[in-house]
């Protein structure tokens, strides 16, 4: 469900604590997603403002986000008029869903100019438009021409007009409403979510104030978890009938948003890794079973000598022209039947044939070094797959490095000249107590850092047994059976056999791994080791992630 009014009035109110504060920065996180670093009077803060047909919303997050490299004309223009400008006011339109943002600035004389900032949050058409002080539209984020839309023209030049307003009541002035109409008809901001709710409160027994009342004081979400969808407001949804947990406004827009956006952003910053990961599975796929019909022909190459053989003794026999012969076999009384080119007599279909004959002899080898060549890459691939289902943005970087040092992608190249820092990789940390940390690879690069040139030989590994999975390291020498659960746990939440029960995790210190010669990165073998089945405790999880 997309952001009514109500949950945008409650947004609202709690992005006061901008006024007065100076935009520093503006980037853009993805095609629909843009990103502003404010500083106010106590602390600096991000606002997010996404205008995605699905996940529209506008909300105060602490998520790390990435930044393309070259920003697009928009959000040049954004920085033109909007940076170092100081936020004046937020305010909602009559319980709708858009807001505006208005921003003392300075114009390219120096002039104290005001520059508006127009949030349309509605679902496909949710927008963000940049207006002047004589409200002539400056530019879109999603523009729309005359030719789409006679009504309200959306691009530089035509003069701004706010959406048009609908003809409702305040619910949080009413005090009376209409029993033959539905609340989302009478009253602005009313979703029909909230509407199914009000309802089901007055049949059992609630008045109208009181509910009111309730979403007036609210500072909280509360999300309803059902098997395919999530459902919230800033009241319990008592309607649906099923447990809800409670959240501060902000941190729950981020838990409801944040990772259903994250493949957008990976898709449209990386390359679609997913598509091409499983493009190459879909092709290992197809080419195993090719290869091992062909070892099983190259396996026959004897009947290849025998036929040639023949074709020496009776070459006399054959003539252009001819498609086969049937010849009497030197070992036995059977007849032989030899396909032949038509095209050859019978010296040179001899010589055709024992080049065959060679070529498979010496392709046996050669086949079964590309069936073992081609289940590695099968299985790597598959492994990589994994690591994208629970990748955010910086690991799916990661990868896509991955895939351009193997050489199976290209690297991309810019026009920024980039400082030569260290990369730092976005493995997991999770503080167990005050001395022990446990540590999670979720890619290939960081599964081989962590233990090859990050952990103590001492410290503890721990990995599913029968799943590609990452790697995750304790630092200490003692291990308790609350930690061990934990990390096995870890571990298979982080793997491919997270939906299952009972599943195996080995572990055992550092020092008893070894490296997996010419392998690629994230594989060992074990010298010794002990395994533990376990099954995912997302509640014991939830304490240590966000899941």
């Amino acid at each position: 469900m997309a952001l009514d009014g109500i949950i945008l009035n409650k947004i609202c109110q709690h992005l006061q604590t901008l006024n007065e504060g100076r935009i520093n920065k503006i980037y853009q996180v993805s095609n629909t997603e843009i990103l502003f670093h404010i500083k106010t009077r106590k602390e600096k803060v991000q606002l997010l403002i996404s205008c995605h047909s699905q996940y529209n919303r506008i909300s105060i997050s602490t998520h790390k986000y990435p930044t393309p490299e070259e920003p697009n004309h928009f959000i040049m223009l954004l920085r033109k008029h909007l940076e170092n400008g100081v936020i004046l006011s937020i305010e909602q339109g009559d319980l709708d869903r858009y807001l505006t943002i208005t921003i003392k600035t300075r114009n390219e004389l120096g002039d104290i100019v005001n520059r508006y900032l127009m949030i349309e949050l509605m679902g496909k058409y949710a927008n963000l438009i940049l207006v002047n002080e004589a409200y002539k539209i400056l530019d879109a984020l999603k523009r729309i021409p005359p030719y789409e839309n006679t009504k309200r023209i959306l691009q530089p030049g035509a003069p701004y007009e706010y959406p048009e307003k609908q003809n409702k009541k305040n619910p949080f002035e009413a005090k009376t409403y209409n029993t033959t109409e539905s609340f989302t008809q009478q009253f602005s901001g009313v979703s029909p979510l909230l509407d199914k709710e009000i309802l089901y409160r007055l049949q059992n027994g609630e008045v109208w104030a009181e509910i009111i009342q309730a979403l007036s004081q609210s500072s909280s979400i509360y999300i309803s978890r059902m098997k395919d969808q999530e459902e919230y407001h800033c009241i319990p949804l008592t309607h649906l009938k099923v447990p809800f947990q409670q959240f501060q406004l902000m941190e729950a827009i981020d838990i409801l948003f944040h990772q259903k956006e994250e493949r957008d952003r990976i898709r449209q910053q990386t390359g679609d890794l997913f598509k091409f990961v499983r493009r190459e599975i879909k092709k290992c796929t197809q080419k195993i079973p090719k290869l091992y019909d062909s070892l099983e022909e190259a396996k026959n190459y004897e009947k290849w000598k025998i036929y040639g053989e023949l074709l020496y003794a009776y070459s006399h026999l054959v003539t252009k022209g001819m498609h086969s012969i049937t010849l009497p076999s030197f070992e036995s009384e059977e007849d032989i039947l030899i396909p032949l080119d038509e095209k050859l007599d019978g010296k040179q279909n001899a010589k055709r044939i024992f080049k065959r004959y060679t070529k498979l002899k010496s392709g046996c080898a050669y086949i079964e070094d590309q069936i073992q060549k081609t289940e590695k890459e099968l299985e790597y691939f598959q492994v990589l797959e994994q690591q994208l289902e629970l990748a955010d943005f910086y690991d799916a970087k990661e990868i896509r490095e991955e895939l351009v040092d193997y050489g199976y992608l290209k690297k991309k190249t810019s026009k920024i000249r980039k400082s030569k820092k260290k990369i730092e990789l976005n493995y997991g940390i999770i503080p167990y107590n005050e001395n022990v940390h446990i540590y999670i690879g979720k890619n290939n690069r960081q599964n081989d850092y962590l233990t090859w040139q990050f952990a103590r030989k001492d410290a503890y590994w721990f990995h599913t047994k029968d799943f590609h999975g990452a790697h995750v390291i304790v630092d200490t020498e003692q291990l308790d059976e609350p930690l061990v659960r934990l990390c096995a746990m870890l571990a298979a939440y982080f793997s491919q056999g997270r939906h299952s029960s009972s599943i195996p995790v080995d572990y055992t210190q550092i020092k008893n791994l070894k490296k997996i010669p010419k392998s690629k990165l994230g594989l060992v073998s074990l010298v010794q080791h002990k395994t533990i089945y376990i099954d995912i405790d997302e509640e014991i999880l939830s304490n240590y992630l966000t899941l």
